[in-house]
């Protein structure tokens, strides 16, 4: 759906590289641990697709379901990516339309190699193998806004996200079918690798990349690719581990810039790329390793792999701040539970198991996570399968959640009430200029929002990133001081910041520029047991040049009464001597994919601050 499109490119979180030996997989991974890393071009983790052992151990309506996407296929000439296409990015900074054919493509892939799996007959091998070779024909495997010209060159194999998920798809295709291609021509298999050490092996090791050094998605997401490169198609011991050892120090970095809690300032959304791409090269190390390299009881891995539940709202919804493409679905099983296996984490494995719950067909199963289905762990999540079906299911409804290092409390209340509230700064990764702002789920369903972001365009990571209205304070749940919206930079942040188990409360007029004219905006937000969400702004300006108001987001169509607006069955009261409301339709400012998130409709609330006065207090409840 369009909603899994263009999950990729971040804003730059970068960091210095580590010392060799100063992180935690260095000092684990000494030369002879290192020397019993599986031999070049032996990497066999799981059984070929021609084993019967798949076949007995997948349900008979999951095979089905693999089959039938596969089938879908048949006949079908394979999609092709025109120069021109992927030039239009540079003309008019739409991603969507060259990404979207890119994606399909991949796709297509994918669900042949698992159809054939299921099947075990041959019948989709024709298919697979023009599908590797238009696949190798292609001049770059990675998408326009992460390449400097217009068209890609066979010289310029810059690595970015897409083209490493592009060769690991590839190699895992290789290596389940390697039986199969090579009765047919070892010259296949071979050509597979002769193309990913010229696109990725080769510059990978020999190229300084900035995503090397990064405390976000970038690092592991490469690496964890990378990484399944180098373990099936790099023939050379020195250069295999010379490879790993620069992939053991870059991951060293980004778990070095993850705060102890856990958590992931990129939002839920990324997650995935993030701490579940970090868990995607440590499993293929302790594959490739026979178990030697294992830090599953590190604890702050045991907290970054936590996060996903502790995010999670009830009905698949999860929070979603930052730039989050969806606010639903955002975590998936074919890496949730293998990652809960390695951490020993019953919660995790339950919550997998929750949400595999009504479907189990392949569409289901074939999760989707950067954009197109990534076979690796489709077929890394499916080998536990037999474990996977005694698993019990549980929903992860944690009562109360606080990351003191991100600053993101979430908590449950009276009356199926779910409020969650962010501090933090203003330059945070993938950062909107949010901090203060909370939303509120009802029953499991939204009820005051973060809009998220829709399509991403060049704009989206250039200098008018903030002239795009999902990054902008005034529509998030956040006052406007004296006519001024918060300010983007790390300096612009929350201060004072307290937490009291369901309670959190800051200091946000550091997140406003010095026209803001304000000394002071202490918000405290809460659940009580029988008034539902509170929030008190507690004020003081040091001149009053324009009204001071608080805005509202909302899919639910507001009634504006005396000192009430009602969102369906709630409410939102407020001190009508004290506070005007009004209510916008801003459904116009809706893209393809807000649209796909939210539905036709969005609504922003505005509280205007009657007084004039320097100083003052503001309660409101939502209930």
């Amino acid at each position: 759906m369009l909603r899994r499109l263009l999950l990729c490119l971040g804003l730059c979180l970068t960091l210095p590289s580590l010392v060799k030996g100063e992180g935690i997989l260095a000092s684990r991974c000494s030369d002879v641990v290192l020397e019993g890393i599986v031999a070049p071009l032996q990497f066999s983790p799981l059984p070929l697709a021609s084993s019967p052992s798949w076949r007995a151990t997948l349900p008979e309506a999951m095979r089905k379901s693999y089959i039938a996407l596969g089938e879908r296929h048949l006949g079908q000439p394979w999609p092709t990516l025109p120069a021109s296409l992927f030039a239009d990015y540079k003309t008019t900074g739409n991603r969507v339309r060259y990404e979207s054919a890119c994606f399909a493509k991949r796709t297509m892939l994918a669900e042949l190699v698992m159809a054939e799996l299921a099947e075990g007959k041959g019948r989709f091998l024709n298919m697979i193998v023009d599908g590797l070779w238009s696949h190798l024909e292609e001049t770059w495997w990675g998408i326009p806004a992460h390449y400097a010209t217009p068209y890609p060159t066979p010289a310029d194999q810059t690595v970015d996200l897409f083209n490493a998920e592009t060769a690991s798809l590839i190699a895992w295709t290789s290596f389940v079918l390697s039986d199969s291609l090579d009765a047919r021509s070892p010259i296949i298999r071979q050509r597979v690798c002769e193309e990913i050490s010229r696109r990725i092996l080769q510059p990978a090791l020999s190229t300084d990349y900035w995503w090397k050094h990064a405390g976000m998605n970038w690092n592991p997401w490469i690496c964890s690719n990378w990484l399944a490169c180098v373990l099936f198609c790099e023939s050379d011991r020195t250069r295999q581990l010379a490879a790993i050892r620069d992939i053991l120090q870059s991951l060293d970095t980004f778990i070095s810039s993850y705060p102890d809690d856990g958590g992931c300032d990129e939002g839920p959304g990324y997650w995935e790329r993030a701490a579940a791409s970090l868990f995607d090269a440590l499993h293929l190390l302790s594959l490739a390793s026979g178990g030697s390299i294992d830090i599953s009881n590190y604890p702050k891995l045991q907290a970054m792999g936590s996060y996903a539940y502790k995010t999670y709202i009830q009905n698949g919804y999860c929070t979603n701040f930052a730039d989050s493409h969806d606010n639903k679905s955002l975590f998936h099983v074919n890496v949730l539970y293998p990652f809960g296996i390695y951490l020993h984490d019953d919660t995790m494995k339950a919550f997998a198991k929750y949400l595999w719950q009504g479907d189990a067909s392949a569409a289901a199963a074939y999760s989707k996570s950067g954009n197109f289905p990534t076979l690796g762990r489709e077929l890394l999540f499916i080998s536990h399968y037999d474990e996977f079906g005694q698993q019990r299911a549980q929903e992860p409804l944690l009562p109360d959640v606080w990351f003191p290092n991100l600053q993101v409390m979430a908590t449950r209340g009276h009356g199926g009430l779910y409020l969650a509230m962010k501090g933090g700064h203003n330059d945070e990764s993938h950062n909107h200029n949010d901090v203060g702002s909370f939303i509120v789920y009802a029953d499991g369903e939204p009820l005051l929002i973060d809009p998220g972001v829709g399509e991403y365009t060049a704009k989206t990571f250039g200098a008018s990133r903030y002239d795009i209205w999902t990054m902008q304070s005034c529509y998030h749940n956040l006052p406007r001081i004296n006519g001024c919206n918060q300010s983007a930079g790390k300096s612009f942040a929350a201060s004072g910041v307290t937490y009291k188990k369901g309670i959190l409360s800051m200091d946000i007029s550091g997140a406003y520029p010095a026209e803001a004219q304000v000394k002071k905006w202490q918000r405290t937000v809460g659940i009580h047991r029988t008034r539902g969400v509170t929030v008190t702004e507690s004020y003081e300006l040091s001149a009053y040049s324009a009204p001071s108001s608080i805005h509202l987001m909302t899919t639910t169509p507001p009634v504006i009464g005396d000192g009430v607006v009602s969102l369906g069955s709630h409410r939102i009261t407020f001190p009508s001597s004290a506070v005007s409301a009004e209510c916008e339709d801003i459904s116009s400012l809706l893209d393809p994919l807000l649209k796909d998130i939210w539905g036709e409709k969005m609504y922003r609330i505005t509280l205007t601050i009657k007084s004039h006065a320097l100083k003052g207090t503001i309660r409101y409840e939502i209930k």
